[in-house]
């Protein structure tokens, strides 16, 4: 399925204009239009790891891919192909790098807010709630456990930054900052989109927890851009064995997350190296998550 087993951590491509290095992915500006680069690398607590997880560009790839053709009656996205052969000529010296890890997208303004949307208690959702009984300013139902389903999915957003953490912020802040109008627009897609593929993963056997989208305009337009739905980019739970109370077993990054509070690590770069079963586990979780969602 995926044809090499290479892992790529950073690409180089003289020909082109360095975008943007991101902790994942590597963008380079191809005329108005940009290629986003899905690399192996792996982030977690905002810091970037030594190690690559083999397999792991290539599913993100594929899912958001995926996620993008599936959702395209609800909005618009990004994608113009992830077939490098029609991808313009400059690429093409690259094309066996790139093959199933990059998708050439159109360029748009992103907004300065992510639309994090989630439908159980973890991460620091379950953290501000334990502290304050409600998330970003969301009064929730008290008793609570960690996992539990929430009454309805709710809309909780977040700063976007450059360094560092980002932070949950009030839904009248986040409209101070793209605007009420757009704010509404963005929540009401946020949580349909959500909705959708919850809807759809269920019946895979996959949990969708909580997720985060990105959102971006061209000409005024809202479109969806970045990843959607990734084991990166969400919190995906395995069905079977589901019970509240607990963490879930997962095919996200919460393994490595998990090992990382194990070992007390104090989450400031340097990153430690990963030991090769935590890569090994990490690169089966992914992949399980693509053959339950896409089904390849």
């Amino acid at each position: 399925m995926f044809e090499s087993n290479q892992v790529v951590l950073e690409t180089k491509i003289p020909e082109l204009k360095l975008y943007k290095r991101g902790k994942v992915r590597d963008i380079y500006e191809v005329g108005e239009n940009l290629l986003i680069i899905a690399t192996d690398r792996i982030s977690a607590f905002d810091v970037v790891f030594p190690n690559g997880i083999p397999q792991k560009g290539k599913i993100l790839n594929r899912i958001s891919a995926f996620w993008f053709d599936y959702l395209k009656d609800i909005i618009e996205n990004h994608l113009i192909t992830t077939d490098v052969e029609r991808m313009p000529s400059e690429i093409h010296p690259y094309k066996d790098m790139l093959k199933g890890r990059s998708m050439l997208v159109k360029r748009s303004q992103p907004l300065p807010i992510e639309a994090v949307v989630r439908g159980y208690l973890a991460g620091s959702g379950l953290k501000e709630y334990n502290r304050t009984g409600s998330i970003c300013g969301i009064n929730l139902p008290a008793g609570l456990k960690e996992s539990s389903k929430l009454p309805e999915p709710i809309f909780t957003p977040t700063t976007k930054a450059d360094v560092g953490h980002d932070e949950n912020i009030t839904e009248e802040r986040a409209g101070e900052i793209i605007s009420k109008d757009l704010f509404i627009k963005v929540k009401d897609l946020s949580l349909k989109i959500y909705n959708t593929i919850a809807e759809y993963s269920l019946k895979r056997g996959i949990i969708f927890a909580d997720t985060k989208f990105e959102f971006g305009l061209i000409n005024d337009k809202l479109i969806l851009i970045d990843e959607v739905g990734t084991p990166d980019s969400s919190r995906f739970w395995s069905l079977d064995g589901y019970e509240p109370g607990k963490p879930q077993p997962s095919f996200d990054k919460q393994f490595v997350r998990d090992y990382l509070e194990s070992i007390g690590w104090n989450k400031q770069p340097p990153a430690p190296s990963l030991p090769a079963e935590i890569i090994d586990g990490t690169s089966k979780r992914y992949l399980e998550a693509y053959h339950r969602l896409v089904g390849e």
